[in-house]
């Protein structure tokens, strides 16, 4: 099987120009045909035996090029999933211009947190997933009431907290790298606060023990952290309430902030924070997409097998696993 990709761009509709537009790059599994199409334009059919695909949007972190999640997305999309990630320039924090997986600073605060999503590219995500359904190579096959909301750094921080039936019942599950839910001090919280999650779907939350961005930006939330997992393990504990058993967090030995990332680029962001990851990085990553596959399979696709599998995991010594829950 193969996988491929088309790009499209969708505009923003309450964002200002030259800040509203949205560029998509869609993964799917795709079969070879050999049809003209193919041929002249490079326009190949996706695999129709293995539709209705189930959707997962990734949300890249602050500064971070979708490229950096090319590896992640063809391998869940050789699982069978159709992939959307994409690229916004716009100024979520006022003056600041970057590359921004969409944060809506204003359900962030505290009088509005957990009333409304803080992911403030979804609506148009999903608009263009509707009108994919409609026309083009994916036009039918989308399973547009099973879509995944999965990230990293604070996009994985707004996959999570916008994952919930109440804002967007097409949506089903969630995960995040190198994500969690501290409050910001600037926001008007007080220091060492960890936000509640809507707590209503299935939630992977993982996390690298040598994260050097995350511990040293503890300043931002008014402690210092213990360890580099520290909000991380908290969210898992603190804000979520329900033990459904379909809830994980997973800590990786050795990972770093940056081990979702592939090809590692150290011209943005903020990898001059990051310690150096002390486990094989292809061996990581690896896992990083094992993982996030299984729990996909076991609680959305619902395949027994994938559940008895993850479960293994959970008990099973593994070198790369500095700790693995459920709740």
């Amino acid at each position: 099987m193969s996988v491929r990709a088309i790009f499209q761009a969708a505009k923003v509709a309450d964002a200002s120009s030259p800040y509203d537009t949205i560029h998509l790059k869609v993964f799917y599994p795709a079969q070879m045909s050999g049809s003209d199409q193919e041929q002249d334009m490079g326009v190949v059919p996706a695999d129709e035996k293995r539709s209705p695909f189930k959707v997962v949007i990734f949300f890249n972190g602050i500064n971070c090029g979708p490229e950096i999640y090319q590896w992640l997305a063809v391998k869940l999309a050789e699982r069978g999933l159709v992939v959307v990630t994409f690229a916004w320039v716009s100024q979520n924090i006022p003056g600041m211009v970057a590359l921004t997986p969409g944060v809506d600073l204003k359900n962030l605060a505290p009088n509005t947190y957990g009333t409304a999503p803080t992911a403030s590219a979804l609506p148009t995500l999903l608009a263009e997933l509707e009108r994919l359904q409609s026309e083009g190579v994916l036009a039918g096959l989308l399973d547009l009431q099973n879509i995944i909301l999965g990230g990293h750094s604070a996009g994985g921080r707004v996959a999570i907290e916008s994952a919930s039936p109440q804002f967007f019942p097409q949506v089903v599950a969630a995960f995040a790298y190198g994500a969690h839910t501290a409050a910001i001090l600037q926001l008007g919280y007080p220091p060492n606060t960890i936000l509640p999650l809507p707590d209503a779907l299935p939630l992977m939350l993982i996390g690298g023990t040598c994260d050097g961005v995350i511990a040293k930006s503890s300043h931002r939330y008014g402690v210092d952290w213990e360890q580099a997992t520290t909000p991380v393990a908290r969210t898992f504990k603190e804000a979520i309430a329900a033990n459904r058993g379909d809830s994980y967090l997973l800590l990786l030995e050795g990972a770093n902030h940056f081990s979702i990332a592939h090809p590692f680029d150290s011209t943005t962001g903020r990898p001059f924070l990051d310690f150096p990851a002390t486990q094989p990085e292809e061996q990581l990553r690896n896992l990083i997409a094992e993982a996030i596959g299984l729990f996909i399979d076991a609680h959305v696709c619902h395949q027994s097998s994938a559940i008895e599998t993850l479960n293994q995991h959970l008990v099973t010594h593994n070198p790369l696993i500095a700790s693995f829950e459920c709740k």
